[in-house]
């Protein structure tokens, strides 16, 4: 016997006869941040590159000397191709005058959604080394697609430097 519309989600102001307003400050408030958000999210997705590169040094020796005199360090670096095609990348380093970078293969194929390991070896002139943990970057690049490039630091450990 209760009269229909006793409960319902309503407003004092509308119970009571008098006009409500849906669009209120923190309304507005709330719908920016939400679309703001909301456009973050879209570019982000636009703007993300499908490759990914991971790099980890060979934990057997901090650094090796080789017969010449030079300093050695090993890495594995893994290389993953989150795109829907199969490309072929070009590996570089750089970061040390005079820096030899020795890697597997010249370019290396990773198939779509696929992880590939490869081993690279640099290798340096102790004398150009001016401390004893110095920035080197790996930058890896599609052959086909100039825009799918990623770079990444890692650390190049040698021989505390004489004199210093």
């Amino acid at each position: 016997g209760y009269p229909r519309g006793l409960i319902r989600y309503t407003t004092e102001n509308a119970l009571e006869g008098k006009p409500s307003r849906l669009l209120r400050p923190r309304v507005l408030i709330y719908s920016a941040i939400l679309a703001a958000i909301s456009m973050a999210l879209v570019v982000s997705v636009l703007l993300r590159v499908p490759l990914k590169l991971d790099i980890v040094r060979d934990r057997t020796s901090l650094y090796r000397e080789t017969n010449e005199g030079m300093i050695e360090n090993v890495y594995t670096l893994k290389i993953m191709n989150m795109d829907n095609d199969s490309h072929r990348y070009v590996l570089s380093a750089e970061g040390i005058e005079g820096l030899v970078f020795d890697a597997e293969a010249a370019d290396i194929a990773v198939d779509a959604g696929q992880t590939r390991d490869v081993v690279v070896r640099l290798v340096a002139d102790p004398d150009r080394l001016t401390q004893r943990s110095t920035k080197v970057v790996f930058a890896l690049r599609a052959a086909d697609d100039r825009k799918m490039a990623v770079r990444e630091d890692a650390r190049f450990l040698g021989p505390l430097p004489i004199g210093r």
